[in-house]
């Protein structure tokens, strides 16, 4: 990792998280000089565990990834959603024959580990890894695109991609928008799993407790040696325009009627940070000359489909994909892309397929936390459902990212006044 690059590169990727290094990975594949500009002194991951469904696993090992990353998280079991309620199981799914249907297994994995492997996998690929650079405005050029940052520097290459998350600078030359605040928060904890052996826990299942206005996960990390939870809840503060919302005293009064199970994690839960939940509306243009929107630059979800982390690393996947069907001959005047047919393959693929992600989300938190006479019907369409149906998660689940749309068709999730008829 350097500060002071000696050479022009084909790519540029603004940001080093998990969504930009897998991109710069992808590009590298297909013999791309790629540079890499992380905000932070140094490259590295916060928060504590992540999903890694077939359609990110599958990736991981056509990079050869796959068996590092197994090693260092759990393959479980079983996804089991319980009523947080009364804690009664509501409906799962059996993760063995998940794997046996799409070819890859449902992996749970510790952020910073993922982070790490592809960290690891763009240092061998020869990814030039940049620190201590905060960009502050993008620009497109004769010859591709630019980047300037908070020092002074500015840095030119063929593409710039903007991973640059929520918050993104490059974003704002497509769309003048703000992200949506869902009044959720999320509380996290990452434990030895000594500290909750006694409980009453699965330690080979990830497990989602749902309730009014609330949700609580837990599911093992790195081998089994830790326990992660995490504790979503709709924040009255919030509802109400407050400032100082999503404190302890809301987390212990939106979970005070649920389970014995769920009160007993809740005694672990970090309670000096958290997190407040935010997406943004969907957009279709995610290209603007030669600057590229990325990960949560272009489609921030929340959570409930647990498919942040996997979207951005899909999108690097394939851009890198159509990148290797539309590159001409290598010359030596450029690296012999041909940058507005690949882009405008991954721009005709990802803003649809993503935009569905991001409203399945919205849809899927609305289930979760239905309360009354609602919540008593959707256990029971949970409740009537077959273990083995795949039919609400083929269309994400399945090999559908180079799809056009209208191949994907058949995949199209149920919405969710429909499903409660």
């Amino acid at each position: 990792m350097h500060n002071h690059p000696p050479t022009r590169a084909d790519v540029i990727v603004v940001g080093g998280g998990i969504g930009g290094l897998a991109a710069a990975l992808a590009l590298t594949r297909q013999d791309l000089r790629v540079r890499v500009y992380e905000q932070a002194p140094t490259f590295g991951e916060v928060g504590a565990g992540l999903q890694l469904a077939p359609n990110c696993t599958r990736i991981l090992d056509h990079y050869g990834l796959l068996a590092e990353a197994v090693s260092l998280g759990v393959l479980p079991e079983n996804i089991i959603m319980k009523d947080a309620v009364d804690a009664g199981e509501l409906t799962r799914l059996d993760l063995r024959d998940l794997e046996r249907r799409y070819g890859y297994p449902y992996l749970v994995i510790h952020r910073s580990d993922l982070h790490t492997v592809l960290l690891r996998a763009c240092e061998r690929a020869g990814v030039e890894l940049v620190t201590d650079s905060h960009c502050t405005s993008y620009e497109n050029t004769a010859a591709g695109a630019r980047v300037r940052f908070a020092d002074g520097r500015a840095d030119e290459a063929e593409l710039v991609i903007a991973a640059d998350g929520l918050h993104s600078v490059a974003r704002e030359l497509l769309v003048r928008d703000q992200p949506v605040s869902s009044a959720y928060v999320a509380y996290r904890a990452a434990v030895p799993f000594e500290e909750v052996a006694t409980r009453d826990i699965h330690d080979k299942d990830v497990v989602v407790y749902v309730g009014p206005h609330c949700h609580f996960v837990q599911y093992p990390l790195r081998g089994g040696t830790m326990f992660n939870q995490v504790a979503v809840f709709e924040s009255p503060k919030a509802l109400a325009g407050e400032e100082d919302w999503g404190t302890p005293d809301e987390l212990d009064a939106a979970f005070a009627t649920t389970c014995d199970q769920v009160q007993q994690g809740l005694a672990l839960m970090w309670r000096d940070r958290w997190w407040r939940m935010y997406d943004r509306d969907p957009i279709t243009t995610w290209v603007s000359g030669r600057i590229a929107l990325l990960g949560d630059a272009a489609h921030p979800p929340l959570q409930y489909m647990a498919q942040g982390a996997i979207m951005a690393i899909e999108d690097g996947w394939v851009l890198g994909e159509h990148v290797a069907a539309q590159r001409a001959q290598r010359t030596e005047s450029g690296s012999g892309v041909d940058w507005s047919t690949a882009l405008a393959a991954y721009e005709a693929v990802r803003p649809e397929h993503c935009r569905r992600v991001v409203d399945t989300a919205r849809s899927w938190g609305e289930l979760w936390h239905l309360e009354g006479l609602r919540r008593l019907q959707r256990n029971a369409l949970l409740h009537a459902r077959d273990t083995y149906d795949y039919s609400f998660v083929d269309w994400i689940y399945g090999p559908t990212a180079l799809r056009p749309e209208e191949e994907a068709e058949m995949f199209r999730p149920v919405p969710l006044e429909t499903a409660l008829r």
